[in-house]
């Protein structure tokens, strides 16, 4: 399955592809592709021992994948560079027009124990998990960084919709109107079950701040004990400029005919880049809106460190 994917990415012809339009499912936008295949994603049936990585996009997504791989292969740096990120784990709910193996496709034909991504928000999420118990890891970043970061992302991915201005696509964020649909009912969703679930909630922020602290505390989710040398070598491996260098996490495999790679998958990572791209007007703006809809939780981000 694997060979076949990356054997069918690969052969995809430049200026194949066009950009996706979105459609609202429950109230959410998602991909087109993926929405006239809902009921099938819907129905996935997961497993006891499965684990979801789930975020809002561009949230730290690659980057926690890479730090569960390493932590499950115990720090084994050549097991993690056995396949490209996007083939070692499965992307639930990716129904592209590709000639490739859907997601749900994908994660069927794996061996447990299993691990997948989603961007779904909770309400979307197939209620298999939920009803399995299974272990969620939830990455969550401030919206401001999030939002700057989207846009770069929708820029280079030519299966995404096309995004536009910054200042059409800084409304649309506002809006919901992105794939995955609103930033501020996603953070706050899985942050009000947490507690209900077994679901890991880790802030972005935090991540970048202490990185093994943060890795110590999926460890810990994940049961794992690794003695000290072998954390730091998890810490060295997923920082930043490692991932960014590295051709199984930086999605520089996939062909141009998918990503536009005069821009990086793995741009800057930073806390606070938003400062860079936000007017005064847009910041006052978004402050408001954000204010209104984050009104009533205990959900605090940090937008600079």
């Amino acid at each position: 399955m694997e060979t076949e994917l990356y054997k069918s990415l690969k052969e995809v012809p430049k200026g194949s592809l066009e950009r996706s339009s979105l459609k609202s499912v429950e109230g959410v936008q998602l991909l087109h592709s993926t929405a006239d295949n809902w009921e099938k994603i819907a129905c996935f049936q997961a497993k006891p021992d499965d684990l979801l990585i789930a975020t809002f996009p561009k949230a730290g997504t690659t980057w926690m994948q890479e730090i569960v791989d390493m932590i499950n292969n115990d720090g084994d740096i050549e097991k993690c560079r056995r396949a490209p990120t996007y083939i070692r784990f499965p992307f639930l709910e990716f129904w592209s027009p590709l000639p490739t193996p859907k997601g749900i496709e994908r994660a069927a034909e794996m061996p447990s124990p299993r691990v997948f991504k989603t961007h779904l928000p909770f309400h979307l999420v197939p209620k298999s998990f939920w009803e399995q118990n299974c272990k969620v890891i939830y990455v969550a970043r401030n919206a401001k960084d999030t939002a700057v970061s989207y846009y770069f992302f929708d820029k280079m991915n030519l299966i995404q919709p096309d995004p536009g201005t910054w200042e059409e696509y800084l409304q649309r964020f506002m809006q919901g109107n992105v794939v995955a649909g609103s930033w501020h009912d996603h953070v706050n969703a899985f942050w009000e079950k947490k507690d209900k679930y077994r679901i890991l909630y880790i802030f972005y922020e935090k991540l970048k701040e202490n990185p093994e602290r943060e890795i110590r505390n999926v460890m810990a989710f994940l049961e794992k004990e690794l003695p000290d040398d072998i954390v730091q070598k998890i810490v060295n491996h997923t920082s930043f400029t490692a991932m960014k260098e590295n051709h199984m996490s930086n999605y520089s495999t996939l062909p141009d005919s998918i990503f536009d790679h005069r821009f990086s998958f793995m741009r800057k990572g930073d806390v606070g880049d938003w400062k860079n791209h936000f007017t005064v007007a847009q910041n006052e703006e978004f402050e408001d809106d954000y204010r209104k809809k984050m009104a009533g939780t205990s959900l605090k981000f940090h937008f600079e460190l």
